[in-house]
């Protein structure tokens, strides 16, 4: 890990987002709580918050970062979800990476409450979409 002692601690956030298209019977099918294996956007809500709190033991070299807030959010089309991550914290490090496995976590576990009912299922286009703190908060 790189050594962040020297850093100024900073109000920081990430914004990632990331997509799961699937057939618009299991869309249905999630929007009325008919997936055998229960409420998947609330399990995948969970699951994304807690990835975020664990990704300095998921991967190498990340720091592990007190956060101030985590936010899961789903957006409900006719053939895909849309998956917003926003991960906040104050301290010498940035959030981006907790923001990535958080969307990635949330997408997988969709994937694996649903898969019995849909094998067409595809992740895609997880990205980081904004970031802010660090250097560019601080005032000369």
């Amino acid at each position: 890990m790189i050594n962040i002692k020297d850093k100024a601690d900073t109000f920081r956030v990430a914004i990632a987002t990331g997509t799961i298209s699937m057939q618009k019977n299991t869309i249905e099918l999630i929007k009325t709580q008919n997936i055998k294996k229960g409420d998947v956007l609330t399990v995948s809500q969970i699951a994304g918050i807690m990835a975020a709190k664990k990704t300095s033991n998921l991967i190498p070299m990340t720091h592990n970062i007190p956060l101030t807030a985590t936010n899961i959010e789903f957006n409900i089309l006719d053939n895909k979800i849309e998956i917003t991550a926003t991960v906040s914290t104050i301290g010498k490090t940035g959030v981006e990476i907790e923001a990535l496995t958080s969307v990635s976590i949330a997408a997988i576990t969709i994937y694996d409450m649903c898969k019995s009912a849909d094998k067409t299922m595809e992740i895609s286009d997880i990205k980081l979409i904004k970031k802010t703190g660090g250097k560019s908060c601080l005032k000369s």
